[in-house]
């Protein structure tokens, strides 16, 4: 085609961002029909508009970003890793506030909020693939690997930790895969999950027996129990998705023609993928996973083509993040998982997320772009 003669890097990427948020446009339009009436007299068109527009400068943002060298964001985690802990810190002092806690800060003058959260995963996960690929002969030591990459990688998921357990836990583990596509030794890596465990086992005995000792702990033990006791009362949104998607079939509703749209608080943002398949059918919904699990597979062909082993980390370590997400909002759409509050990346109405999705992308498609021109010049 000839618009990918203006777009450089792997065009299946380009293919699969181009697919999703066409889907997404299409889905968000439908699925907002709540949220259109308790704010919008109705007008669904307002919140088409804004997600439009939001794709279309976050596809804009993309495209500037695959132009740039690689090689730049180097630079710029080294700088950015000092500047997001204060951004973090003032998150969580003087934030914007939804329900219990405080993940946004406002963006003087637009009307629009971001999430200092998603500004420190790109640049945490930039600066562990930094730091792996320039002290890669020092990580031999454990010391030094809790130094100079653990101890960071930690410090920035607690700051991350009080108003957003799901997107601490996920940024933990997506640095934990990047440190064992990174050459890390296993052992290492059994020392670091048999930590985690423990943690995990803590903090579960705390939040089930003492909740109010932590912030939002009353809240994470009233997600857990009702996700385990199945309690139909307290499972609103998710028995609301599972009709959704038991309703929608193999070929689903048709466009538009969402049922339980009405019904899920969240249809268009974390519980979307429930209003794709009643809408879509589980035919399409399995393409979607499908799309991202060629999107994992592309940034690790990225990995094995990069002669530089920082651009392959990054691109690698970038894919495997936004899969993940995707993943985690799938499994709690089904009612596998309990609700994180994790969007569906590119498809999931969600203002400035969009943003930090089309960067992260931005920089696997530099990675794919630069690994092309290598292989032009070597030709």
């Amino acid at each position: 085609m000839k618009v990918f003669t203006y777009l450089k890097g792997d065009r299946v990427i380009w293919a699969i961002v181009f697919l999703l948020s066409l889907l997404s446009i299409l889905v968000v339009y439908s699925s907002v029909v709540t949220l259109a009436h308790k704010y919008k007299q109705g007008n669904a068109e307002v919140f088409l508009f804004k997600h439009t527009f939001l794709i279309i400068c976050g596809i804009i943002i993309m495209y500037i970003i695959h132009k740039l060298k690689y090689t730049v964001f180097s630079r710029v985690a080294q700088i950015g890793i000092f500047l997001v802990i204060p951004l973090l810190l003032f998150t969580l002092l003087k934030g914007v506030s939804a329900g219990e806690a405080s993940r946004w800060i406002a963006i003087p003058g637009l009307g629009l909020t971001f999430q200092s959260s998603d500004v420190a995963k790109i640049i945490l996960l930039i600066f562990v693939a930094r730091t792996l690929t320039l002290k890669q002969a020092q990580l031999d030591d454990f010391k030094t690997l809790f130094k100079l990459i653990l101890f960071p990688v930690a410090f920035i998921c607690f700051l991350i930790f009080p108003a957003n357990f799901s997107t601490a836990a996920l940024l933990f583990v997506n640095c934990l895969f990047l440190m064992f596509v990174g050459g890390i030794r296993l052992k290492f890596i059994g020392y670091i999950l048999a930590a985690c465990v423990g943690f995990a086992l803590l903090l579960g005995v705390i939040i089930m027996q003492f909740p109010d000792l932590i912030p939002r702990g009353a809240t994470w033990k009233a997600r857990i129990e009702n996700f385990s006791n199945g309690d139909s009362k307290n499972n609103y949104q998710s028995d609301q998705a599972k009709i959704a998607i038991a309703t929608g079939g193999i070929i689903g509703k048709g466009p538009g023609n969402s049922t339980q749209r009405a019904f899920l608080p969240q249809a268009s943002s974390d519980f979307i993928y429930a209003i794709i398949i009643e809408e879509y059918g589980l035919f399409t919904g399995s393409v979607i996973l499908f799309l991202y699990m060629i999107l994992l597979f592309r940034g690790i062909r990225i990995l094995r083509d990069s002669e530089k082993r920082f651009g392959g980390l990054i691109a690698v370590g970038l894919s495997f993040s936004l899969v993940f997400q995707a993943l985690i909002n799938m499994a709690v759409a089904v009612n596998l998982f309990p609700v994180t509050g994790q969007p569906l990346p590119l498809v999931s109405m969600g203002g400035t997320s969009v943003w930090f999705t089309c960067i992260s992308i931005g920089i696997i498609l530099s990675v794919s772009k630069s690994n092309e021109e290598k292989e032009t010049i070597a030709e």
